[in-house]
């Protein structure tokens, strides 16, 4: 029940694989249908739901992983952490790529600034290219990213996103790990927590 994305350069036909949480048969059709090759898997956080295809996508398209350090360790514990909900997830493999704030990371004739926005993870990031954000788990439409699994914390994540995300152009597209997308300006003027 988590959001993927894929995003493709129409130029080169490279391509980011974002949250590969689970069915990669699926994500692997719409990559094939759409002709592109995957250059990374990039991941929000670390949690099993936006990362449990890790290694089967890896295996598949040789797309490097791509995480913030301090959610790395989680990759080879997914099992476990699935396990606590009651479902089932393999392990990924470690990560290729890491994603510090300020970093950039490009394919094709796109580049995303990575955000760091702790707080529903220790880890946690937003992918930023002008007009689109990937917020992950952090900003939702009218909601933001649950603080109770380990690593959480509740104002951690309101500093994160009022400090690094709502000083973004409204008019910017917020695409969430979870339901539909929404944009700076709704959430700022509707959502509950950041009033």
């Amino acid at each position: 029940m988590a959001n993927c994305y894929i995003v493709g350069c129409e130029d080169t036909k490279q391509a980011a694989v974002i949250d590969p949480g689970d069915d990669a048969d699926r994500i692997l059709m719409a990559l094939a249908k759409a002709e592109l090759k995957v250059e990374y898997l990039i991941n929000t956080h670390g949690h099993f739901d936006h990362v449990g295809a890790n290694k089967r996508m890896k295996e598949a398209t040789a797309g490097q992983i791509a995480i913030h350090p301090d959610d790395e360790p989680m990759l080879l514990d997914l099992s476990n952490h699935a396990a606590m909900f009651g479902l089932g997830a393999e392990n990924s493999p470690p990560a290729d790529v890491r994603l510090n704030d300020g970093d950039t990371i490009s394919f094709g004739n796109i580049t995303f600034e990575v955000i760091h926005t702790p707080g529903h993870s220790p880890g946690g990031i937003c992918l930023y290219t002008p007009g689109h954000l990937f917020s992950g788990d952090t900003l939702f439409m009218g909601s933001i990213g649950r603080t109770d699994l380990p690593g959480g914390n509740y104002d951690t994540l309101i500093s994160s996103i009022k400090t690094k995300l709502l000083n973004l152009d409204e008019k910017t597209i917020v695409y969430p790990g979870h339901g539909p997308e929404s944009s700076i300006a709704n959430e700022k003027r509707m959502n509950p927590f950041l009033k």
